[in-house]
């Protein structure tokens, strides 16, 4: 039996999912207008060991979302996971943030794009494919009229940017998907189980979060 407790906090939502060998038993979120990571991430992790009545001890891993994302918001999720493993003795996972938002959208065919704010018309973005298989990298990049237009297949877009996106991303084959708006823990209980069971672990120490502040506007990706 392995419990994983799950922490994302790369966006405005602060969010905590306790798992068992990858299903996720209870999750506790809250995205507000402030952030308030540092205010409700370890009463969320208290609240979630309780009502579960699993003990601390218990815990076999911990994973926290690596970003791309917020600043503040990535260091107060990791500095509170390194505490808890340093703490506890137990391995550390990271696991990809775009990657869990876009574990939300569920289709036969197509392509899906996570994005997360960064400013003015810059994203944070990755391409999926129906599989939640990464075919293109996380970066970042510039939106304009151009992006994703070689690519004739649908494209789902997902993430807190898409109010901006739909003002330029305008092909008939682009569909935006605005309930699924910030990456939750909840997705990340699966991720962070395979991880577990490969052994792919993080070095407590040195870990870091993937800030992605090098911006660089990638070339497009043809279908």
């Amino acid at each position: 039996m392995t419990y994983i407790l799950n922490i994302e906090t790369a966006t405005k939502n602060c969010s905590v999912a306790l798992a068992k060998n990858g299903d996720t038993i209870l999750c506790k979120e809250i995205a507000e207008a402030g952030y308030s990571h540092a205010e409700k991430l370890h009463v969320f992790i208290e609240e979630i060991l309780k009502e579960t009545g699993v003990a601390v001890h218990e815990l076999k891993a911990i994973a926290v979302s690596k970003g791309p994302g917020s600043y503040t918001g990535l260091r107060i999720g990791v500095s509170t996971a390194k505490g808890l493993c340093y703490a506890l003795g137990i391995p550390l996972i990271s696991v990809d943030t775009l990657q869990a938002l876009a574990k939300q959208v569920i289709i036969e065919t197509g392509l899906i794009v996570p994005m997360i704010d960064a400013r003015r018309m810059e994203v944070y973005s990755a391409v999926f494919d129906a599989n939640h298989t990464k075919i293109m990298e996380v970066q970042a990049e510039v939106l304009t009229e151009e992006s994703y237009s070689d690519i004739t297949e649908p494209i789902y877009f997902i993430g807190d940017c898409q109010e901006k996106c739909q003002t330029v991303l305008l092909k008939d084959n682009f569909h935006f998907l605005p309930e699924i708006i910030f990456p939750s823990a909840q997705e990340m209980s699966a991720l962070s189980y395979e991880k577990f069971t490969k052994n792919d672990f993080e070095d407590v120490a040195y870990f870091e979060p993937f800030y992605l502040k090098d911006f660089m506007v990638a070339k497009k990706i043809t279908s």
